[in-house]
């Protein structure tokens, strides 16, 4: 099997396991394969736990889950020194975090205070964490899919814009379809109904292994997303999408109005690597138009900051990239 069969036939197994919500899945591979971090944001109860745990369960990686609570120390997610004694002689010995796997989910993120918030983006940042005078690397596949619940606001410590510009994309998620709700009942009965079942005297209880895609399919695969061309009139389309949130008064004076601040560098950045592998998903080896704008309110979303008069008049940024993608031509 090729690098991209794996990809599909990871991308159905997680659909089986986490329905009626396709778009969060295909976000989540397209961190996967351009080498970000994801920032999903939705109501409880979404399955957003449930599809990271489901690409954990399918993927040759380590996973791990942090609550974040406002109790929470740095030292808990990075780790820290613990001394050890032994045979007479004392020692400190750096005991790792959980931090150090291949899918982090750092669930409710904004519940922790200001300096759990750094040390998780400074890890995501630089792939590395530094305890004393020691620096660890991290795994070289390294993915944290961090969450937000929109409603409950109190007690919280929102993130700030510069700390969510480290995040490739923002991932909103919605209530799945009348027909997926029903699915899911189902899924879910069948699950209780296999766990509830009492074993036959003498039968083997434990479960078939999960045949797992191996991790060195998602390097392969990135390799072919690096691959993947950028022609010079989509390079000057992002180019374009980017400059029109710093500077839209020439383009339309009303998203001048709403945009305070535009996207920085890193947003043209992550809009190519996104769009590169959002093409490679879909079985090309170059990128269209059409690839960018499929992704870029993913990756605009938490970049663009409205003025006043955007929230008075109740205009959401989903809003405001839509009407960027309307006014900024394909050159």
């Amino acid at each position: 099997m090729t690098a991209r069969d794996d990809i599909l036939a990871l991308q159905a197994r997680m659909a089986e396991a986490v329905i009626g919500q396709e778009a969060m899945i295909d976000r989540l591979l397209l961190g996967l394969l351009a080498d970000g971090h994801l920032l999903v944001e939705g109501l409880p109860g979404l399955a957003k736990t449930r599809a990271i745990k489901s690409l954990a369960k399918h993927l040759e990686a380590s996973f791990s889950r942090i609550q974040f609570t406002p109790d929470l120390l740095p030292a808990d997610i990075t780790g820290s020194e613990i001394y050890f004694s032994e045979g007479g002689k004392g020692e400190f010995r750096f005991q790792q975090g959980p931090l150090f796997a291949n899918l982090v989910l750092a669930d409710e993120v904004n519940r922790s205070p200001a300096k759990v918030q750094a040390a998780l983006l400074e890890a995501m940042e630089e792939r590395q964490v530094t305890v004393g005078s020691t620096t660890h690397p991290l795994p070289p596949l390294f993915l944290v899919m961090a969450t937000q619940n929109p409603i409950e606001q109190e007690g919280t410590y929102p993130l700030p814009e510069a700390q969510l510009d480290r995040f490739l994309m923002h991932v909103n998620v919605g209530y799945p379809a009348l027909d997926a709700e029903a699915q899911i009942m189902r899924l879910t009965r069948s699950e209780e109904f296999g766990a509830s079942r009492a074993p036959a005297p003498g039968t083997d209880t434990a479960a078939p292994p999960v045949l797992r895609i191996p991790a060195q399919s998602i390097f392969d695969a990135r390799a072919q997303v690096h691959a993947v061309e950028v022609g010079e009139a989509v390079e000057r389309y992002i180019v374009a999408l980017v400059q029109a949130t710093r500077d839209p008064k020439p383009l339309d004076a009303q998203l001048a109005d709403w945009i305070q601040v535009g996207v920085s560098p890193r947003g043209s950045i992550g809009l190519d690597r996104v769009s590169r592998a959002y093409a490679w998903l879909q079985g090309r080896d170059y990128v269209t138009p059409e690839d960018v704008q499929a992704v870029v309110h993913e990756v605009f979303r938490h970049r663009l900051i409205l003025t006043y008069e955007a929230h008075a008049a109740q205009v959401s940024v989903d809003t405001v990239i839509a009407r960027l993608v309307d006014k900024v031509a394909v050159s």
